[in-house]
This record gives C-alpha cells, sequence and structure tokens, in this order.
C-alpha cells in the first residue's frame, strides 16, 4: 500500500515524527500522519495551516508500507457522537496515545474528520515493524493559489 504525506522540502527527505500534538496524539506522542491519497493528504495540510506558508516548497512523500504489517484500525462507528468536533479532541488524543503505548502495532488506520468515508494512517516510528515502512520517493507539490 502506498499512502501520502505532504511536507515542506527540508522536512520530506526522511519518516520524522515531531511529538506535536493532533487529532489522533498527545504532544509527546511521537507519530507520522499519511493519508490514503495526495487529496486527502493535501486537504489535512492545509486544514492545520490557514493559507499560510502555501508558497514555500512542498513536497509529497510517496511511502510504501508492505500488506503483511499489522495494523489496528479505528472504525468511525466505534467513536462517540460528535467525535469530529474541536472540543473533543482530547477524546481521539487519548485513542491514538493509548495505542502508540500498548506498541501491537505499527499503523493506526482513523477516519478523517475533514473527508467522511476517507481515512488516514498513523504510524508509529518506535514500533519494530516501523523500519519496514519506506519512503519510496518524493513529488513536487504546489498548492493551488485560490487556497
Amino acid at each position: 500500500m502506498i499512502v501520502y504525506r505532504i511536507a515542506k522540502e527540508e522536512y520530506s527527505k526522511a519518516l520524522k515524527a515531531s511529538g506535536y500534538a493532533a487529532r489522533w496524539n498527545s504532544k509527546g506522542a511521537y507519530v507520522i500522519y499519511t493519508a490514503e491519497s495526495r487529496s486527502l493528504a493535501c486537504l489535512e495540510s492545509l486544514v492545520h495551516r490557514s493559507g499560510e506558508g502555501n508558497n514555500a516548497l512542498y513536497k509529497v512523500m510517496l511511502i510504501k508500507i508492505p500488506d503483511t504489517l499489522k495494523m489496528d484500525s479505528i472504525e468511525e462507528s466505534r467513536l462517540k457522537k460528535g467525535w469530529q468536533k474541536i472540543e473533543n479532541v482530547f477524546y481521539t488524543q487519548a485513542i491514538g496515545t493509548d495505542w502508540l503505548s500498548t506498541g501491537k502495532s505499527c499503523i493506526l488506520k482513523v477516519p478523517s474528520v475533514i473527508i467522511k468515508n476517507e481515512v488516514n494512517y498513523i504510524l508509529n516510528p518506535q514500533h519494530p515493524d516501523f523500519k519496514k515502512i519506506k519512503l519510496t520517493g518524493t513529488e513536487d507539490f504546489i498548492f493551488d493559489a485560490r487556497f
């Protein structure tokens, strides 16, 4: 499976986690967010920038995940009503951070907040299987000026 991540050029050369808090992890929980498509990766990137920095040099990272790797999945139907709302971010952070702390798998498949029925894949760089996940290439990525 190929997944995608959009990053500024200087951060696109390796699979690195920042430890910043986000939808599915609390601060200090090091994970890498990826998306099932370039377009979802674009939207996930845009939603966090509010248009700032869109004219910087960006790359779309192509990441190969072997089909044999164990993956955990969070089904939207298992989540509480309103999980997508910003006021429930601590709820989703607790789920993701708990997954990370158990170390059961290297990949967590989660529903996208932005696009219903699409998914993101969260990678655990501390998991032993992470070394099997490869950055296979990068491509220039230009945000449309209307963003």
